[in-house]
């Protein structure tokens, strides 16, 4: 697999694709949060509380960059017209994982049906990742809530480690919902599908990946990393774009494994129903 890996590596054509979806993502944001805001609401979520809980995570360079673009006016977003711009707008970063999707799923032969085409189903997949995050965010926030109710049903003796118990559960939690919108974008991503058993190593490995990369990040950022001394005002934007970065690597080598693995598996799986020719 690290073999095949490395060879496919060596496609020009993958030269600079995690920038590109990092750009894109920065691009994303803005109406991402326009759109989650208009979703939260039904559920009485705020964003303010999200950008603080999403700070625990990602470190305060992060969260002030996330806080800074919160500050905006949602007047109008029921507008229909309004909501499909958002849509075109926030479905960029999907449009390029996309393109390396198919590039990677084709070897090299295509990446789409053609630009709108494509477009159209970048769209329909932001939607429904956005309703995933929406509905992660609704769990995590009404988490604690819910898992008091069930205790008093149950009638478990255990409200003193009601907090212990929520703390650890959201972390698996947070890597089931990790897991639920990295399968479902490899799954809807090839135009040409392929079976959900074959995107499952690299769904595994991405969002494993992206929870160990945005830890890791947030000590970096925290107790290492000083952009302000280079980038000054432009430091919380730098700090979420290398992060943004990062997640895209993560993204596009977990593409990268269910193909090699796929290869992998076809290839034992020709093997043993070849049989060897024996020397006379």
């Amino acid at each position: 697999m690290i073999f095949l890996g490395i060879k496919q590596f060596r496609d020009p054509y993958y030269q600079g694709f995690a920038a590109q979806i990092s750009f894109y993502l920065l691009l994303s944001i803005v109406p991402i949060f326009l759109l989650l805001t208009q979703i939260l609401g039904y559920f009485q979520l705020s964003v303010g509380d999200l950008v603080q809980w999403i700070g625990v995570y990602t470190g305060k360079q992060v969260s002030g960059m996330l806080e800074s673009l919160t500050a905006f006016s949602s007047a109008g977003a029921g507008n229909v017209v309004f909501v499909i711009v958002a849509l075109w707008a926030a479905s960029r970063a999907q449009f390029a994982i996309m393109r390396i999707t198919n590039y990677t799923f084709t070897e090299g032969k295509n990446t789409g049906k053609g630009y709108w085409w494509e477009r159209l189903r970048a769209m329909r997949t932001m939607a429904v990742t956005l309703f995933t995050i929406a509905f992660s965010l609704v769990i995590l926030g009404y988490g604690e809530l819910l898992l008091q109710t069930l205790v008093g049903i149950l009638n478990l003796d255990v409200d003193k480690y009601i907090n212990n118990i929520w703390m650890y559960l959201r972390w698996f939690l947070g890597l089931a919902l990790y897991f639920l919108m990295v399968s479902y974008n490899y799954y809807i991503l090839p135009t040409n599908k392929v079976p959900f058993r074959k995107i499952l190593p690299g769904s595994v490995f991405a969002s494993v990946g992206m929870l160990l990369v945005t830890l890791v990040y947030a000590r970096y950022t925290t107790n290492v990393a000083n952009y302000d001394i280079i980038y000054g005002a432009l430091s919380s934007i730098v700090a979420v774009l290398f992060w943004f970065y990062f997640l895209a690597w993560v993204l596009c080598l977990g593409i990268l494994v269910n193909k090699v693995w796929a290869d992998t598996d076809s290839t034992k799986s020709f093997s043993k129903r070849v049989p060897v020719e024996r020397k006379q």
